[in-house]
């Protein structure tokens, strides 16, 4: 039983924007817009505002992509136009009507998009043999994706976010151009570590021109192999984003090449930790948290600022009431579920 207020419910205030406590909904793809056109439907309002009913914290929607050519697969939300607007905004306000802050990730596939016609990366590596190979990415084409960026955090503050996160994880475009193993460029866009990094350098300097508001990078801080980033990178990578207007780094990691990953409870929860106290900037933590108790000790002994919580939200929408009684706290509940809680 613990005899404080445990962290895991206090809040935590970044930027001017206060979250009621440390806990997020991590960003899951849900393969929703049936009509290929990447505005939000029914669905995503029931299924994030469910969330928000639970009383988490921040709620981050799934990978919005910034381009068409971007999506992860056809059925991807999207911010590449305008007439997503109105369907993010209905999202927007019906998370903090219940109240939770309202988060967007925005991204680009790259070599890992599985859509119809050509895809782009830094060079033309494959994924993987069952992937399509991309089409090296002109200087011309890097220009248009970073606006592309810079046009989807407009469209995000037009539709009432309160954070943004950007997508460098997980083998996306971002983290194709940070690693070694799938960019092999010779220009100012690879070769060496800092070379590999100004293309999201850049991607931060223009979302920062539309957006001044907490924003957040996804990092995946190793790739699993013995010629790919390290978390020593990262913690790198992390001090030049801190110094570039990040403000928090969301630690997941792999899926930049096929690898094997020893997976178990906690498993990136070090490289949260090790960034955090060696670049000196706020970390989220993710990966098989599963228990208010096992996010507890993330929080208590400062490994994190936040934690991330993704399947453990897609079987139990109330799992901060979980994680409260398993801490032996009381959290507020909806009115309307007063008689049961």
């Amino acid at each position: 039983m613990f005899i404080i207020q445990p962290l895991l419910f206090e809040p935590f205030t970044i930027r001017g924007v206060t979250l009621k406590n440390r806990i997020v909904m991590s960003p899951m793809c849900m393969y929703s817009c049936y009509e290929q056109d990447g505005i939000v439907t029914p669905w995503h309002l029931t299924h994030y505002t469910s969330r928000a009913v639970g009383q988490t914290g921040l709620i981050m929607t799934e990978a919005a992509a910034v381009s068409p050519q971007g999506r992860i697969s056809p059925e991807d939300l999207g911010i590449w136009d305008d007439s997503h607007i109105d369907g993010l905004s209905a999202l927007v306000k019906s998370i903090q009507d219940n109240g939770s802050k309202a988060a967007i990730q925005i991204a680009h596939a790259g070599r890992k998009a599985m859509i119809d016609g050509p895809i782009i990366a830094p060079s033309t590596i494959a994924f993987s043999d069952k992937m399509k190979t991309p089409e090296e990415m002109t200087l011309e084409q890097i220009e248009e994706t970073v606006n592309q960026f810079r046009a989807a955090a407009k469209r995000a503050k037009s539709a009432g976010f309160d954070i943004i996160e950007i997508h460098g994880a997980h083998g996306y475009l971002i983290n194709e151009f940070l690693s070694p193993l799938s960019n092999r460029r010779t220009d100012s866009y690879g070769g060496n570590q800092q070379k590999r990094y100004r293309f999201l350098q850049e991607i931060i300097a223009a979302v920062r021109l539309e957006w001044d508001g907490p924003l957040f990078v996804r990092i995946s801080a190793n790739d699993y192999h013995p010629e790919g980033n390290t978390p020593e990178d990262y913690v790198t990578y992390a001090s030049w984003m801190k110094e570039d207007g990040v403000d928090l780094i969301d630690c997941s990691s792999g899926a930049v090449v096929p690898a094997k990953i020893n997976v178990y409870p906690g498993y990136q929860v070090p490289f949260a930790d090790k960034i955090r106290n060696s670049a000196d900037i706020a970390t989220a933590a993710v990966g098989l948290i599963t228990t208010g108790r096992q996010a507890e000790e993330i929080l208590q002994n400062e490994r994190a600022d936040l934690i991330f919580i993704g399947r453990e939200f897609l079987k139990d929408p109330y799992w901060p009431r979980s994680a409260a009684e398993d801490l032996g706290i009381d959290i507020q509940s909806p009115k309307q579920y007063e008689r049961g809680w």
